[in-house]
């Protein structure tokens, strides 16, 4: 039995950095509700750029680093995948079409046979 064990190391600049974020979030949302008498351009303006600070503030910091990280491996993986041609997708595509109706006429023909054993044989209701 393997046990990987995780450490998370996290300074308080990086907490810093984290509630700097935050902060950043909330006063340009803050900012583009208190601009609106302002304009439409001034409070987009505040907001994508408090949007902006915020995100640049998340990357520098040791989580952004990481998730950086992590976004470059998953597009490694990504980029990995055999994606499969126009011609199989369409196969594979009228193969369930065709398994959902076979289904529905199984589902169908069980469903009125068990209609007619209840209701007609057993209970004789339809006479």
């Amino acid at each position: 039995m393997a046990t990987t064990q995780v450490e998370t190391v996290s300074s308080m600049a990086d907490k810093a950095k984290i509630a700097a974020v935050a902060a950043l979030v909330v006063a340009s949302i803050a900012g583009f509700y208190l601009l609106s008498k302002q304009g439409a351009l001034v409070q987009w303006s505040a907001l994508i750029v408090g949007l902006v600070l915020s995100a640049f503030v998340f990357l520098i910091s040791e989580p952004g680093k990481r998730f950086i990280g992590f976004a470059r491996d998953a597009w490694r993986e990504v980029k990995k995948v055999v994606w499969p041609t126009r011609k199989e997708t369409m196969q594979m595509t009228l193969y369930v079409f065709a398994f959902v109706v076979v289904m529905a006429l199984f589902l169908w023909f069980t469903d009125k046979t068990l209609e007619w054993v209840l209701y007609d044989l057993i209970l004789g209701w339809r006479k």
